[in-house]
């Protein structure tokens, strides 16, 4: 598929699945805590980033104070200008927050910074391969490419278990996941990145499916 092909196909696949995911937020109210049923116990990562979740996103909260339990660091987005990465900031309870580039309160500027190992990834669609339809603003490619490049990370994608489709098309700059997490279960779609010790040792990771 050449790239105008995939530009295109992901615009028609992004209108499709914006009234499929709000059609699950209604319908799966229960989603974002059946989430933790399904989480690997042998997750603990030092520093896990979640979003606040924009419209029919499933809302990762739940997931990321579970993990806080199990002694990771939280950490939100701040939204930079278009085609860079995001940074990502302390999340707790005095954590004081202002309105970002699209209208969500965000960590304030002179929050801490945190590198995460764990990102929880919002997305559109998803499919066996560990593609992702994102809202095509860039942001989570650029972040993840970023963040590779400066060492190991674990991209989770967090979406109900109906976002999930046979192909997402696919351009050069994508950069694919390495697990997702639904209301259904645990799908492990890519190898782990070589020094990721986002797994227990003791606990272990679940297999592949």
């Amino acid at each position: 598929m050449s790239e105008v092909d995939a530009r295109e196909a992901k615009r028609a696949l992004r209108a499709a699945q914006k009234a499929r995911r709000a059609g699950l937020f209604e319908a799966h109210p229960e989603a974002a805590t059946a989430l933790l049923q399904h989480l690997p116990p042998g997750l603990r990562p030092r520093v896990v980033s979640g979003t606040t979740p924009m419209g029919s996103e499933l809302d990762p909260r739940p997931l990321m104070r579970h993990l806080a339990a199990r002694g990771a660091q939280l950490a939100l987005p701040r939204t930079p200008p278009r085609g860079q990465p995001l940074t990502f900031h302390v999340w707790t309870e005095e954590t004081r927050f202002a309105p970002g580039r699209f209208g969500l309160d965000e960590p304030a500027a002179d929050t801490p910074a945190l590198v995460p190992d764990l990102v929880l990834v919002p997305l559109l669609a998803f499919d066996g391969a560990g593609r992702r339809l994102g809202s095509g603003g860039g942001y989570y490619d650029a972040t993840l490419r970023a963040l590779r490049a400066a060492g190991p990370v674990f991209a989770l994608g967090v979406a109900f278990s109906g976002q999930q489709v046979d192909a997402v098309p696919c351009e050069a700059f994508d950069e694919p996941l390495d697990a997702v997490l639904t209301e259904a279960g645990w799908l492990e779609v890519a190898p782990l990145n070589p020094g990721t010790d986002v797994f227990s040792a003791g606990e272990g990771r679940p297999p592949r499916r």
